[in-house]
């Protein structure tokens, strides 16, 4: 019978000692690769613009996500509030830029996650979790002592330190990244973060080294491993090509891989003519292509556009 890897350490005592060095690293926060430096425990604020406390948006049971995260009963996910990478395209700007949402404390969070399994989600899926690791480490601990045994999701823009994430391995046993961006002038441009593809990189490779390959059970949901998104943006303003060579070859060409379609030009996009446009049904068929040509097989992607 299947059993989340944060039961073992939790037993071990790992967990809590985990959570509690997350939680210092929050009185000089490097958490991410912004590397703010400021004293989260006091309430500074860094580009996330989070204190001490995370903040949730929504939560609830999500059958949009992907096949082997949604199964029959859907994904437990918790939007938290904020983002460490503040992408000019946002299409959840609302939650990411304007910060909608609520502050929850260890044991609030705990009971969201609680909640979501207690009604049949097949795992807690944490939506942009980058700039909170520490919160939900400490909710995890009365989590699992009221019961939680579901599967952890990571879902991420990929902007990551390898070094916060070591402090998760053994808690997650499902990794969700994006990876935005092959080329860095694109990063800077939409999201001044001209160090992505290298951060992005080391993240993977970390998230891989964890969790491995993703492990689907006979009733289609994922147990474990890494699952990669990549968005599709007008002109290969994604460089979709550099990235799949780089999951083919330094991850795993069995990495599955959502190649996305959904890019509209939300937030600020419309006043930048490089992506104020829908992707064409051409640049995501060649998208696929450029997926299976590097040696990618487990694609999620499939052309559902109309145009």
């Amino acid at each position: 019978m299947f059993e989340p890897s944060y039961l073992k350490l939790y037993r071990e005592g790992v967990l809590q000692e985990r959570a509690r060095e997350a939680v210092e690293r929050l009185r000089e926060c490097r958490l991410c690769p912004r590397d703010c430096g400021v004293n989260r425990l006091e309430g500074e604020q860094g580009v996330c613009k989070t204190g001490r406390k995370a903040t949730v948006s929504s939560f609830g049971p999500h059958y949009g996500e992907e096949s082997p995260l949604v199964g029959s009963h859907g994904s437990g996910t918790v939007f938290f509030s904020s983002c460490n990478l503040l992408c000019t395209f946002c299409q959840n700007y609302d939650i990411s830029h304007l910060r909608e949402g609520a502050e929850v404390d260890p044991g609030k969070l705990a009971a969201v996650m609680l909640h979501l399994a207690r009604g049949g989600c097949h795992n807690i899926n944490f939506v942009t979790p980058s700039h909170v690791v520490p919160q939900i480490l400490e909710a995890l601990i009365p989590a699992v002592e009221g019961g939680l045994n579901v599967p952890l999701v990571y879902n991420t823009g990929g902007y990551d330190s390898a070094e916060t994430l070591t402090l998760l391995d053994g808690v997650f046993d499902i990794y969700m990244p994006d990876f935005k961006f092959w080329d860095n002038e694109w990063a800077k441009r939409l999201c001044h973060a001209a160090d992505y593809r290298e951060r992005a990189m080391e993240a993977l490779r970390e998230m891989h080294r964890q969790v491995g390959d993703l492990e689907i059970d006979e009733a289609g949901v994922a147990t474990r491993g890494l699952l990669v998104r990549h968005l599709v943006m007008p002109d290969n303003a994604a460089g979709t090509e550099g990235v799949m060579r780089f999951l083919a070859s330094e991850i795993s060409r069995h990495t599955y891989v959502n190649v996305m379609d959904q890019y509209r030009p939300c937030w600020k996009a419309e006043k930048d003519a490089a992506i104020n446009r829908r992707i064409t049904r051409k640049e995501y068929e060649q998208a696929l292509e450029e997926a299976r040509q590097a040696g990618l097989y487990r694609l999620d992607g499939r052309v559902r556009m109309q145009h």
